[in-house]
């Protein structure tokens, strides 16, 4: 990797210092700049733009709204949310489903906590998930949406790309992202199980669920996230059962 001009740190972002958005509806934790929580000095790490954690009450959600010239990348935790969208796609999304929207030049979308009305069988419950997004490596193209199942034992022996745009992935991540130079893993670990970060010039770890110990940096909680500059490799040890979701990034906004 070159980190040329890139001085190394490691950042670490505790759960608590996340700006909130809280409704009646919603509990939602930003860990970058997010609508009308705004900051100049953090509106991004690499190529990624938001993470948002998020908690839906049953039958709520977000109805229909406008996304242009962003890749979207949905993970969730427990429950299930509904897409649609203006493309004519419609699906549940639900824990293990990796699920891409590349808005493109446009598409008009919702996400709802009712996946019931399609699937009866559903039980009615808050659903938990993170949103994410990065930029595409050029405007404009076709608005698209992918999904793809991974098994719980995947996922259960280490870091695996869960949408990638990187060649080195064609083929083996999830879902396809239309960036290069950006993909995202994910881990479902037990207590004492160690995974190795990648190396690359960023990478964003966010810990939803569980408790981890990064080496260098030290106990991160849930909700808890690292973002590393020029540095990679370290080893990663759960210290309870716990998910992570990481971004390797290969590039910035200005490159």
């Amino acid at each position: 990797m070159s980190t040329t001009g890139l001085r190394p740190s490691v950042d670490v972002r505790r759960a608590a210092d996340r700006s909130t958005t809280a409704l009646a509806w919603l509990d939602s934790r930003h860990s970058f700049s997010y609508g009308h929580h705004y900051d100049p000095a953090n509106t991004s790490h690499g190529l990624l733009l938001v993470n948002n954690e998020d908690r839906v009450a049953t039958g709520t959600g977000f109805a229909t709204h406008p996304h242009r010239d962003l890749e979207i990348v949905t993970w969730v935790l427990s429950g299930s949310l509904v897409h649609e969208d203006s493309t004519g796609r419609r699906g549940v999304v639900h824990p293990g489903l990796a699920q891409r929207i590349s808005a493109g030049r446009g598409v008009l979308h919702s996400e709802r906590n009712d996946a019931y009305r399609l699937e009866p069988e559903r039980p009615r419950e808050p659903v938990h998930f993170v949103q994410m997004w990065v930029t595409p490596d050029q405007p404009g193209l076709d608005p698209g949406y992918e999904s793809r199942e991974l098994d719980d034992g995947v996922l259960a022996a280490g870091l695996v790309p869960v949408a990638s745009g990187m060649p080195r992935h064609a083929g083996a991540a999830a879902v396809r992202i239309a960036n290069r130079s950006a993909a995202l893993h994910a881990a479902r670990l037990q207590p004492g199980q160690t995974v190795t970060l990648p190396e690359a010039p960023y990478l964003h770890l966010f810990v939803p669920r569980g408790e981890v110990d990064l080496e260098g940096a030290g106990a991160l909680a849930a909700g808890d996230a690292v973002r590393c500059t020029a540095t990679g490799g370290q080893t990663l040890t759960a210290r309870t059962p716990a998910e992570v979701l990481v971004w390797e990034m290969h590039a910035d906004l200005t490159a």
